[in-house]
């Protein structure tokens, strides 16, 4: 098996400035921490870059700190880290979606910044930051920093610019219940056929919600959290009647597997037998996450 682009140069910096003043140096260079999706593509012949910037010495990207309400997670986290006890304490969703990442081969290898630096549909981290409305701190050559919405880095409103890295994730702590479910095709951990993160945020009120794997990008169903938000009694035991919760479910999955247009007749075709199989999925994922974290 491939372990290194071939012919490809490569740089192994100690420090996020060292970082990212190689990447400014050779703009073409490629940054890979635990390189679980860029070596695959690299074994499959769909990617040879010109040179690597290895990111595993620089450890100021490997930890994470309390600031102010919120949690600064280094982009070099494993998910092998990010699921141990101590962690969950923190953030029990993404350490939920961590554990569920794959066998232990990636989950030691893989890290949050790759998983939303290659944004792949089935990266199961990338609903629960959705969800957490957690935001992204880009760095640059020159000191040179920014802060995107996670959100907009994925549906590329702002993506990553030449010569940035992401360095950190910016994640609010809520102190309130959040749950990680993901569907896949075999049973184990494996890619996701659906997955789906849920938060509450009882300081705003809020029920939030994030469909992974089933778009390209994480989905919100805004409408359906904002009804189900209202139906949640905030000052009491915040319990759902049953009918409420497969409501929710019907919502959210009609929000993220929608009917197909109307042809020109003006009939809407059925949905094929796939897609109602998916929106069940869906409805259930939804069901199940809003169930747990009112329990």
């Amino acid at each position: 098996m491939t372990t290194q682009a071939p012919n490809a140069a490569v740089s192994l910096p100690t420090t996020l400035e060292e970082a990212v003043a190689a990447l400014a140096a050779t703009p073409t260079a490629v940054p890979v921490a635990g390189g679980t999706d860029l070596m695959a593509a690299v074994n499959a012949g769909l990617l040879r870059p010109a040179a690597l910037v290895g990111l595993g010495r620089v450890a100021e990207i490997r930890g994470w700190q309390y600031l102010d309400g919120h949690a600064l997670l280094g982009a070099g986290l494993t998910h092998a880290r990010m699921g141990r006890p101590d962690f969950a304490a923190l953030i029990p969703a993404l350490a939920a979606a961590a554990r569920a990442a794959g066998p232990p081969h990636i989950r030691n290898a893989g890290t949050l910044g790759g998983n939303i630096a290659t944004a792949a549909a089935t990266g199961d981290a990338l609903p629960v930051l959705a969800a957490l409305e957690a935001t992204v701190l880009l760095a640059s050559a020159g000191g040179a920093r920014r802060e995107v919405p996670v959100s907009h880095l994925l549906t590329g409103m702002d993506p990553l610019r030449g010569g940035e890295l992401i360095s950190h994730v910016r994640v609010p702590l809520l102190h309130a219940p959040q749950v990680f479910l993901k569907a896949t095709g075999r049973t184990g951990p494996g890619r996701a056929v659906a997955s789906l993160a849920l938060v509450l945020d009882p300081a705003r009120r809020a029920v939030r919600c994030a469909v992974g794997a089933i778009a390209p990008m994480p989905l919100r169903p805004l409408e359906a959290e904002a009804w189900v938000s209202a139906l949640v009694d905030w000052d009491g035991d915040r319990s759902l009647a049953p009918e409420a919760l497969a409501a929710f479910g019907e919502y959210v999955a009609a929000a993220c597997v929608p009917e197909q247009p109307a042809g020109e007749d003006g009939v809407v075709p059925p949905l094929t037998p796939a897609v109602q199989h998916l929106r069940r999925t869906v409805a259930a994922l939804a069901r199940r996450a809003l169930g747990r974290a009112l329990a």
